[in-house]
């Protein structure tokens, strides 16, 4: 079960997020306060020009002390002091700005590809119940997209905030030493700042939730549409297709416009009241200069300090407000992790090396969803080596049978036993790794031949994956290619047949050499003849293994020791003679 979260708890659950990079994070701060008394430095020699260079005011006694004799009697030696100390504090303010940037680019970057891997981690294990509910693109935005709120909020939301509020008090003590009463007026503008802050800070989230789940939409009719391209080709719906994605990206453009509208009316707030600020400081400044309380550098420094200081101030509400983006999308990204996987492992499940292979089915019922059953009561038992055919009309059941024995799903009621255990006893990376899966269309991933076969035994090599390639008639095939097994296969495989394709998934198939062998219509996408040669190839790899076919073909089911025909929902054990009689 998912739950919302609140500004607050998505900070602090972010946070937590990044502990590992804590000490970064912390290295960033304390480049960001660097920066205060750097910018504090800056006035001051404009402040020496125009009080002590041009003006008649006593050098201060903090410059006597620094600086010669010498220099502190001559004008030209004060403007030689004030000019190089101009360029100085110009130098480090610019170094400090480069040093920050790498350190928070290197920083952002490392945050947002750990927090992508633990979500993509996490996404793995949910059940496939999950993702057939949902779809892949949901979850793809997420990881992609959303992830990068943990570097928005942290390091662009936290620390602006804290050096924000460290630059805003260096500030504030300097004014109040040299002026108090303008000091106080300067501060007046920030019940307001906080009011709007707030206000508009709840409309724009609620906004930006809109805008992430239009993005979304629009990015899965993009995906739904490159993944299906031939037949959006074969029957000529370009441009239907074209319709669609216009129409659900302008959905977001609208709302990133009524966005982009709420932040400039905020930003034009922001801006008016602290220009108002400004001009009330002006205006009791320069009284003071005319009553002598006040020296016109010192009106110059406190007026250079206001601008120092309200633009802290500024980022703290603009940042607030700009950061309902990222907090919208640390919520997507925490409600995927909150997910929890329907199939889940028990705390003390049981190893499991090499089953014999028996599988032994007690009352079995499942449903995908509540009051809709699609097997009931399935009672029966595969002897260890057995070869059993599964045929049934379309959609009663075949495959659901084969992800039960899987794992994939759990049963609704009753159990199925391998080797005498409940499946929900066993780990489940031991458990899954009994099978091996031959599907009616091949998984192939964008990679070479060679580490498509390996997919089923990560680490094998050469000799092992060129033997599994000629166990499975693949490899004069293969060696006739340019590359030969480093040629890549495209995407899905696409760069290859039908029947090579099925020739890879099943030479991936005899090296796992996983003691159960499940085959979901391996041959219906093929020819005779090639589903002849398949055939073969299929017929040595089920020896010594328990094997289980899902076919609509006849020819496929010789050889086959058992025959289950899924009618309403029941699985009928037929004896091979009758089968085939």
């Amino acid at each position: 079960m998912t739950t919302k979260h609140s500004g607050p708890r998505l900070y602090f659950r972010l946070l937590r997020e990044a502990r590992s990079f804590w000490t970064a994070i912390a290295g960033l701060l304390l480049l960001q306060i660097v920066a205060a008394p750097l910018k504090l430095l800056m006035p001051v020699p404009l402040k020496i020009v125009v009080d002590n260079v041009l003006g008649s005011q006593p050098v201060p006694g903090v410059l006597r002390a620094m600086l010669p004799s010498a220099a502190v009697a001559s004008t030209t030696g004060l403007l030689i002091f004030a000019v190089v100390l101009l360029v100085t504090v110009t130098a480090l303010i610019y170094l400090q700005s480069l040093a920050l940037w790498v350190a928070q680019t290197y920083t952002a970057q490392k945050l947002v590809l750990s927090f992508r891997a633990k979500l993509f981690h996490h996404v793995q294990r949910l059940s496939l119940s999950y993702h057939d509910t949902r779809g892949s693109t949901d979850s793809t935005y997420r990881i992609q997209y959303d992830a990068e709120a943990i570097q928005k909020v942290a390091l662009g939301g936290v620390i602006p905030f804290v050096t924000a509020c460290v630059t805003i008090l260096g500030f504030l003590a300097v004014m109040i030493v040299i002026d108090p009463v303008l000091a106080l007026v300067a501060t007046a503008v920030i019940p307001a700042l906080l009011v709007f802050t707030r206000s508009f800070g709840r409309r724009l989230r609620e906004e930006w939730k809109t805008v992430k789940e239009v993005e979304s939409s629009a990015m899965s009719v993009l995906q739904e549409t490159l993944g299906s391209l031939r037949v959006v080709k074969a029957f000529g719906q370009e441009s239907r297709q074209h319709r669609r994605f216009v129409d659900k990206s302008s959905v977001g453009v609208h709302r990133q416009i009524r966005v982009a509208y709420t932040q400039g009316g905020f930003d034009l707030l922001v801006g008016i009241t602290t220009a108002l600020g400004t001009a009330t400081v002006l205006f009791f400044g320069v009284q003071h200069v005319l009553d002598g309380r006040l020296t016109l550098g010192n009106l110059l420094i406190v007026m250079t300090y206001l601008t120092q200081l309200y633009g802290p101030l500024e980022v703290i509400s603009r940042k607030a407000a700009e950061l309902q983006s990222g907090l919208v999308s640390a919520e997507r990204a925490f409600l995927l992790l909150d997910e929890r996987p329907e199939v889940a492992e028990r705390d003390d499940a049981k190893p499991i090396d090499r089953a014999r292979g028996e599988i032994r089915f007690e009352g079995l019922s499942f449903g995908y969803e509540p009051g809709v059953t699609v097997l009931r009561d399935v009672s029966l038992v595969i002897p260890a080596g057995a070869r059993v055919g599964i045929v049934g009309k379309t959609g009663v059941g075949k495959s659901t049978l084969v992800n039960l024995l899987m794992r994939f799903h759990d049963p609704t009621r009753g159990c199925i036993k391998l080797d005498g255990v409940d499946l929900r006893d066993y780990e489940l990376r031991g458990l899954r790794n009994q099978f091996a899966l031959v599907l009616q269309d091949p998984v192939l991933f964008s990679t070479t031949i060679a580490e498509n076969i390996a997919y089923a035994r990560p680490g094998a090599d050469r000799d092992a994956v060129v033997a599994a390639a000629r166990a499975a008639d693949a490899h004069e095939f293969i060696e006739g290619l340019p590359e030969g097994y480093e040629t890549c296969v495209g995407e899905r495989g696409m760069r290859l047949s039908g029947g090579e394709r099925q020739r890879i998934s099943l030479a991936r198939a005899f090296l796992k050499d996983a003691p159960i062998l499940m085959l979901d219509e391996p041959t219906s996408a093929v020819d005779v003849k090639t589903e002849r040669s398949i055939m073969e190839t299929m017929g040595r790899l089920m020896e010594g293994r328990t094997s289980l076919m899902i076919t609509h073909r006849p020819g496929t089911l010789t050889g086959c020791d058992l025959l289950l025909r899924i009618v309403d929902g029941r699985v009928v054990a037929i004896p091979t003679e009758a089968a085939h009689g």
